[in-house]
């Protein structure tokens, strides 16, 4: 038979101690940054998706009117304008939205 015993929880920790700060002054600093960066990440994945559903739609237009799906040439602009912009991992960022971006074959 086991053992019915309550589980044991653990202290609930402090905002300098969740955050790694050193002082609570820089632990809510950094808290209110997370979440404003969570906000962020809330809208560049709704910016994302919105992307996806738009090239989607370039997609099939390119396809039915007998294009290829793909357009090399645009993909290289979108990669040269994220490269500029922020720089060597620019590049990196474009070519995963571009891959998001592409759907299936």
């Amino acid at each position: 038979m086991t053992s019915t015993a309550p589980a044991k929880t653990a202290p609930a920790k402090t905002t300098a101690e969740k955050t790694g700060a050193h002082t609570e002054e820089a632990a809510t600093l950094i808290d209110d940054a997370r979440s404003r960066i969570d906000t962020l990440d809330d809208r560049i994945i709704g910016l994302v998706q919105e992307r996806m559903a738009v090239s989607a739609v370039i997609q099939e237009a390119r396809i039915t009117s007998g294009g290829r799906r793909i357009s090399l040439s645009r993909e290289m602009e979108i990669l040269a304008s994220y490269r500029d912009a922020l720089g060597r991992p620019g590049t990196s960022l474009a070519m995963t939205l571009l891959e998001l971006c592409r759907g299936r074959a």
